[in-house]
């Protein structure tokens, strides 16, 4: 007789009561209580399944050599003998999402891990209740034998206009996948690598890239992240002017359209993370440079600070394509588009001939339940131009040059940047909707923790 049979012959003969949680069926969506069911066996071992999961447990008595009466273990369930290891308690951490409970045995032991999750999926306005910051317990801080992944600290993390499309619950595949309710928002951070199995990473590395709206992530596949060349430099400056945001604008303005001196440049949405940054390039090529934004105050940032050409405010313009005449009376080579809607409506009619186009958003339609239409789009024959949508992504391989291109631009003062900075997770929400209602200024971004390292540290 094995240890399993001997086990379930004692606990037939003792009458030993065995309350356990199992499955009463399969989930198609959100898990209710009315999904699992407390049962007490006394010998029924036949109906059901133990739902099983990372678990402390007590031994009462052993016959094994290696474990002991009082031993402390974490394992599935008892019945999963080979999976159990023995551990200080002090050292418990899991890798589930599960809220912590007010129970005192767990919750003294655990790492808690603040993060901020999608509650359901958005249509129309999205507004803080469609977004939750719950505390979980952290995953372990060191990463398992063999893995190559890595354990990260979030130091900041981008709030950005493209995340609003995630929470949309789309029938045709997008470039990046549609958010899950239930679980982690993500988007693009700095962060300080606690632990790694891979050989490009160590522990105290800087990165930045794709991560969790939480306190701590643990990334599987770090080929995607770029270490940061430049510690010296403001580390929140890697989710914008040294990041995606700035990379989207290098790409964007020096790769699609392909500029040259002494041409006309109208940017929208020019007070962003990626349209001050594309205004100042502009400049540096040589061009005139005119941008919208929704404030005199931002208004006069894009000219006093950026250093562009000329600015004005929308939400103050009766006559949009009138406005653009005005700023731009031989016309438009090249448009920055980051709006859409009625302002990609009022800048066909004024580009000039062979005028491009660079797509790069479109934050106006994002809330609309019904996206708006173009009545212009004629323009686009008549003027013979060319309109073009990219994605950063495909720009990548040529991040490390733009990095250090970027970087000795900020220190020689050829470019400025500005932030707009929350602290703390629990102000995460509310700045994503800063995005949309224009109270922003500047690059939008949560400050998660502060890194003594950080020049910008305080």
């Amino acid at each position: 007789m094995d240890e399993l049979e001997e086990a379930l012959a004692m606990a037939m003969t003792t009458a030993v009561s065995n309350t356990r949680v199992i499955l009463r069926r399969y989930m198609t969506w959100f898990p209710s209580e009315d999904e699992m069911e407390v049962t007490s066996y006394i010998s029924d071992f036949v109906q059901g399944e133990v739902s099983t999961n990372n678990v402390v447990m007590k031994v009462m008595s052993s016959g094994h050599p290696d474990f002991k009466a009082g031993n402390l273990c974490l394992g599935d369930d008892w019945m999963a003998r080979s999976s159990v290891q023995t551990f200080p308690l002090t050292e418990v951490t899991r890798t589930k999402s599960r809220r912590r409970s007010g129970g005192r045995s767990m919750a003294a032991a655990t790492l808690s891990n603040k993060r901020v999750i999608l509650k359901r999926y958005v249509t129309g306005l999205l507004s803080e209740d469609d977004m939750e910051v719950v505390t979980v317990e952290a995953p372990p801080l060191d990463v398992p034998t063999g893995s190559k992944g890595v354990v990260v600290k979030n130091l900041y993390v981008s709030c950005d206009p493209y995340m609003r499309n995630r929470m949309t619950r789309h029938e045709l595949p997008s470039y990046i996948p549609d958010f899950v309710p239930g679980e982690v928002l993500e988007n693009f951070g700095v962060m300080k690598v606690i632990s790694s199995g891979h050989l490009d990473f160590k522990a105290g590395d800087l990165v930045w890239g794709m991560t969790g709206w939480e306190e701590y992530t643990v990334i599987n596949n770090p080929e995607s992240l770029f270490k940061i060349n430049h510690p010296e430099l403001p580390l929140s400056y890697y989710t914008g002017i040294l990041g995606m945001p700035g990379l989207t604008a290098y790409a964007g303005f020096f790769e699609v359209p392909k500029p040259k001196k002494g041409e006309y440049v109208f940017i929208s949405g020019a007070s962003g993370a990626v349209g001050q940054v594309v205004g100042q390039l502009a400049k540096i090529t040589g061009c005139y440079v005119v941008g919208s934004a929704g404030s005199d105050e931002k208004v006069n940032l894009l000219k006093s600070k950026f250093g562009f050409d000329d600015a004005f405010n929308y939400k103050k313009e009766q006559d949009l394509e009138a406005a653009l005449r005005r700023c731009f009376p031989e016309g438009i080579d090249i448009y920055y588009e980051n709006v859409g809607g009625k302002m990609l409506d009022a800048v066909l009619p004024n580009m000039r001939l062979g005028g491009r186009i660079v797509a790069c958003g479109m934050i106006s339609q994002y809330n609309l339940e019904q996206p708006e239409g173009v009545r212009n789009l004629y323009y686009i024959v008549t003027k013979r131009l060319r309109m073009e949508g990219f994605h950063v992504f495909d720009y990548y391989d040529r991040y490390y040059r733009f990095e250090e291109e970027m970087a000795g631009y900020l220190k020689e003062g050829k470019v400025s940047y500005v932030e707009d900075v929350v602290e703390g997770l629990d102000a995460a929400p509310a700045a994503l909707i800063r995005l949309f209602t224009g109270c922003s200024v500047g690059k939008q971004l949560v400050a998660v923790a502060r890194d003594s390292s950080d020049p910008d540290h305080t």
